[in-house]
C-alpha cells in the first residue's frame, strides 16, 4: 500500500476508475466474439501508443509530427530481429524499446533545441527521414509490401501469441503498464512540473527547472511507450509495414488524444477506442464514411472542446486525472 501511495495511486474515486476500466477490459477477454476479441486487442496495444503520445504533447506540451518513427522503431526493431536473426518475442520486445530509446535520444539532442512551429516541422522532417531509411533499406523491409514475421518467433515462455487468448493477454498487460504509468505521471511531481512547462516554460524556468532535460525525460517515457507498442505491435499480428511510419500514423495518435481528452489519463484510449469503432462501423454501411467521420468530428469539437474526457473533467467531474 505504501508503494501505491508513493506512485499517487491511493484509493480513490480516480484510481477505482481505472482499476475498473482494467476489470472490465479483462472481463471481456471471455465474452467478446472472434471479431471484437481481436479487435480490442488491437486497439488496446494502439492506445498504448496514443498514451505514449499523451504524454509528450497532453501534458509537456510537445505537438510533434513524427511520432510515428518511435512505433516504426519498435516495429521494426521486433520485426527484422525475428526475420534475420531468429530472436523470439521477448528479445524482439527489448530490441523494439531500445531501438526506440536511441531515437528518442538522437531526435531529442537536435529536436528540444526548438520550439512551436519549428518543433514541429523537426519531427516531421525526422519521422519522413525514418520512413525513406525504410524504402531505401527495402531489400531487407520490403517497403510498403512489409513482410510477415514468422510464426515460429511470435512466442514467449512457452505461448504463441498469433493464439487468441495470448495475444489478448500480451494486449492487455502492456496496456495495464502503460495506463498505470500514466496514471502515476500525471498524479507526481514530474507530472506537475511537466504541466508547468506545458503551461508557462518561461515561469517553469525561472523557478529552477532544467526544462530541456524535462522535456527529454519526456520524450523518453512518451518514445518507449510509442516503442513497446511498436514491437508489440508486431508479435501479436505479425505484420510490419512502412505505413505505419508515415505521416498518417503521427496524425491517428494526435487526433486520438485530442479525440480522448489531451492530458487526460483515460483520454487516448477513450478517443482510440471511439476514432476505431466510428470507422469501422461507418464504413460498412457508406463509401462517403470519411464525411461521416468528419461530422463527427465536427459536432466533438462543438460540444467537446477539450475532447471526450477532458470536457467532462471540465464540467462535472474534476477528480479526473
Amino acid at each position: 500500500m505504501s508503494v501505491m501511495r508513493r506512485l499517487g495511486l491511493g484509493p480513490d474515486r480516480a484510481t477505482a476508475l481505472h482499476v475498473g476500466v482494467l476489470v472490465v477490459l479483462l472481463a471481456l477477454h471471455f465474452v467478446l466474439p472472434d471479431y471484437h476479441h481481436i479487435s480490442i486487442a488491437r486497439i488496446m496495444v494502439l492506445a498504448c501508443f496514443a498514451m505514449g503520445y499523451n504524454i509528450a504533447f497532453g501534458y509537456s506540451g510537445l505537438l510533434s509530427l513524427g511520432h510515428a518513427m518511435f512505433f516504426a522503431a519498435g516495429l521494426y526493431g521486433a520485426g527484422l530481429a525475428a526475420q534475420f536473426l531468429d530472436v523470439p518475442a521477448t528479445g524482439g520486445l527489448l530490441i523494439g524499446i531500445l531501438g526506440a530509446l536511441a531515437l528518442v535520444i538522437t531526435f531529442g539532442a537536435v529536436a528540444l533545441r526548438t520550439t512551436g512551429v519549428s518543433f514541429m516541422i523537426v519531427t516531421l522532417m525526422f519521422a519522413q527521414a525514418v520512413f525513406l531509411i525504410i524504402y531505401y533499406f527495402g531489400e531487407f523491409t520490403r517497403g510498403d509490401e512489409g513482410f510477415i514475421v514468422p510464426d515460429a518467433m511470435r512466442a514467449a515462455f512457452g505461448y504463441a501469441l498469433n493464439e487468441p487468448t495470448a495475444r489478448y493477454l500480451v494486449a492487455f498487460g502492456l496496456f495495464a503498464v502503460c495506463l498505470i504509468i500514466s496514471l502515476a505521471i500525471a498524479r507526481s511531481g514530474l507530472g506537475r512540473v511537466l504541466v508547468a512547462i506545458r503551461e508557462n516554460e518561461d515561469r517553469a524556468r525561472m523557478l529552477g527547472y532544467d526544462i530541456y532535460r524535462m522535456k527529454l525525460l519526456a520524450l523518453l517515457i512518451s518514445g518507449g511507450m510509442a516503442g513497446a507498442a511498436g514491437a508489440v505491435y508486431a508479435m501479436l499480428f505479425g505484420y510490419v509495414g512502412a505505413t505505419f511510419a508515415s505521416i498518417e500514423y503521427s496524425i491517428l495518435p494526435l487526433l486520438w488524444v485530442l479525440v480522448g481528452g489531451a492530458g487526460t489519463v483515460l483520454g487516448p484510449f477513450v478517443g482510440t477506442l471511439a476514432m476505431f469503432y466510428l470507422i469501422d462501423i461507418t464504413s460498412g454501411l457508406t463509401t462517403a464514411y470519411l464525411l461521416v467521420v468528419g461530422l463527427a468530428l465536427i459536432g466533438l469539437v462543438l460540444f467537446f472542446p477539450k475532447g471526450i474526457l477532458g470536457t467532462i473533467r471540465e464540467r462535472w467531474a474534476s477528480w479526473l486525472p
